[in-house]
């Protein structure tokens, strides 16, 4: 055992909390690059806006047979996409950064595409790839995040858990609605 206490003196966190008190949440402890942290929030946000307009203009696009329970969840998918963009936006103003929400270059910072789909199975498929590229992009960030920004890595872990669970609705739908198109154990479609 160590003579040091786990916790800083009391005295010291008080003195050190009146300090720097114009950045907010961000104290001494942080161990980030707040900079970067940032920019990759904001990819983040910029894909969760494209991942909800996408899922809007399926909702509306929606057409054929099964059309209506997919567009519910289409629907579903938008609402928790947007929740996302709201959660990611807050972070980055914790940080003391300013969310970019500016539609012009949306689509270069965003890691999703915005593919409209020309059927219902197109825009199922869309969605599937846009989750999976969610999945593989929050995934690094998580793992850049580490112990240096545990609140940004527990916020993107809860958006992650998520992102796979509309990737398996998406993988869910497509067999159901396509039985043609076998999906392998990873959630892709097999080619």
């Amino acid at each position: 055992m160590t003579d040091k206490p786990f916790l800083t003196d009391v005295q010291e966190l008080r003195r050190r909390a009146r300090q720097h008190i114009e950045e907010g949440a961000v104290t001494d402890a942080y161990r980030g690059d707040r900079e970067t942290v940032i920019k990759l929030l904001n990819e983040a946000l910029a894909t969760e806006i494209v991942c909800v307009l996408r899922y809007r203009r399926h909702y509306f696009m929606a057409s054929g047979i099964h059309s209506q329970a997919v567009a519910d969840e289409f629907k579903e998918h938008a609402d928790q996409e947007q929740e996302h963009g709201d959660r990611i936006a807050e972070r980055i103003r914790q940080l003391g950064g300013a969310p970019d929400f500016n539609p012009q270059g949306l689509l270069s910072r965003s890691h999703a595409q915005y593919v409209e789909g020309s059927s219902l199975l197109d825009m199922i498929k869309e969605n599937l790839i846009a989750e999976r590229i969610a999945i593989e992009s929050y995934t690094e960030m998580i793992r850049y995040f580490a112990d240096n920004d545990p609140t940004s890595r527990r916020l993107m872990e809860s958006v992650l858990g998520q992102e796979e669970e509309h990737a398996d609705d998406m993988a869910t739908l497509l067999e159901s609605l396509d039985p043609r198109e076998p999906i392998d154990g990873a959630g892709g479609v097999k080619h």
